[in-house]
């Protein structure tokens, strides 16, 4: 039994060993890579043994019912053709023509993509953790079996409390060093030291979590103004940290969190706001503006989605950062979630950082695109569409129009009574436009 528990003791101090060394000098060493390129054989073997059971022993999945021809020739309803049902004068309006709206009510609560942009991402292949098992990749060998079992003992029993040792000393290494910068007077040297320790603590944190980050375009990396990005989770902060200098712009927050905002506090200008209030937004506009065109700051980090989306697709960009005249540095991030899947969607922070911290790694690639400027006839909404259509398309994302904050709160009513009105528009006949623009010819 001594044996056994010196042998363990051994164990864990060589496994610490190599996470410090990875935390600290995972860029010389490229430990971390190494570990991902050994998961990757890894699962490719596991998929390899699932496909092989499959040809064995195929199960019997229902056929797709296929579309029919038709459904491609249905008009669709769309607000460029008010009578796009096809409702002919001769006839005028019958019962039937609502069916359309029907069909497409249906349709529309069934492939709901505002809803599936909030659940954890469906992964194509078992990663061999227990969370995305779906039964079809449950004991499909006795070496797959050997596997998970010895994968959870890994990844529980022995990265799990030497990861939260190093998350532990990068907190407490992050804070002291952030205390330390706020002594300083701001000035040059402050914010030269800022930009070397901040970069230096969130790497450290991040080998808690065996973050592996590919930056591509790294001559596009921002300098200063005002740099946006899609929102996947609380720990998107940290990833661009590991990398650039920022200051952040974000929702004031209780608990763990806030102890981290207050630390950043002390070093730089960031700005923390309480969304419900309205005052503290109008605040957040101006001092942006004076951040923005103050070259002398690092650049401000903005998420102007407001929530996190699970990483395939991209919500309404907000406007607000896209009023103020300066340069905007578009982000694009995109996870892999193969190695864990850093979508925020628990409740508790803290269940958060314990699903993370027991997935095998978090893996990401992050896309400096080139700078962009509004034009002179372009709004604001335009201009956040423009820049939000680049990053979905650069991180292969889907680009949607919702609000994500629509998942939480009720439709707006006026977003409802402008669809009464393009549904009134529908219905209307050559005849009654008529009648409708007389009418109106005869008030003015």
């Amino acid at each position: 039994m001594e044996f056994i528990w010196s042998l363990l003791w051994w164990v864990y101090a060589f496994v610490f060993l190599v996470l410090l060394l990875s935390a600290t000098l995972h860029r010389q060493l490229g430990l971390r890579k190494h570990y991902i390129s050994m998961l990757l054989r890894l699962f490719d073997f596991g998929q390899e043994r699932v496909e092989h059971k499959r040809l064995i022993h195929p199960r019997k999945e229902p056929d797709e019912p296929e579309t029919p021809s038709d459904e491609l020739d249905r008009p669709l309803i769309s607000l460029d053709h008010p009578r796009a049902l096809g409702i002919r004068q001769d006839k005028g309006f019958h019962l039937d023509h609502v069916l359309e709206y029907i069909t497409a009510g249906m349709a529309a609560i069934m492939e709901d993509s505002l809803t599936k942009s909030f659940e954890p991402e469906e992964l194509p292949v078992w990663n061999l953790l227990s969370r995305t098992n779906n039964r079809a990749y449950e004991f499909v060998s006795f070496r797959l079996t050997v596997f998970w079992v010895l994968g959870f003992l890994i990844r529980y029993f022995l990265l799990f409390p030497l990861r939260i040792v190093i998350l532990i000393l990068g907190i407490a290494l992050f804070w002291s060093c952030m205390l330390f910068t706020g002594i300083f007077p701001d000035g040059p040297f402050k914010q030269r030291l800022n930009e070397k320790l901040f970069v230096f603590c969130f790497d450290f944190i991040a080998g808690s979590l065996s973050l592996v980050a590919t930056f591509h375009n790294v001559e596009n990396a921002p300098k200063n103004g005002i740099a946006v990005a899609n929102h996947t989770s609380p720990i998107d902060s940290m990833v661009l940290a590991t990398h650039n200098c920022y200051d952040m712009v974000g929702q004031k927050h209780d608990g763990f969190l806030k102890i981290i905002m207050s630390s950043l506090s002390r070093a730089s200008s960031h700005i923390w706001f309480e969304r419900s209030d309205a005052r503290d937004r109008s605040l957040v506009v101006k001092r942006l503006r004076e951040h923005a065109n103050n070259p002398d700051l690092p650049p401000i980090l903005i998420y102007p989605e407001g929530v996190c989306v699970n990483n395939t697709s991209v919500m309404q960009f907000k406007k607000g950062a896209f009023e103020i005249d300066t340069v905007i540095y578009p982000i694009a991030i995109r996870f892999d979630a193969r190695f864990g899947d850093p979508f925020w969607w628990q409740d508790k922070f803290f269940h958060y950082i314990l699903y993370m911290i027991t997935s095998w790694a978090i893996v990401c690639n992050v896309w400096y695109l080139p700078p962009m400027r509004r034009n002179p006839d372009e709004s604001a909404i335009a201009f956040a569409n423009r820049v939000k259509a680049k990053i979905a398309r650069q991180g292969g994302m889907i680009d949607l129009t919702w609000d994500g904050f629509l998942k939480a709160k009720p439709v707006k009513e006026e977003w409802k009574k402008r669809q009464q009105e393009e549904f009134a528009k529908h219905l209307q006949t050559e005849g009654d436009v008529n009648v409708a623009m007389s009418s109106k010819d005869k008030e003015e």
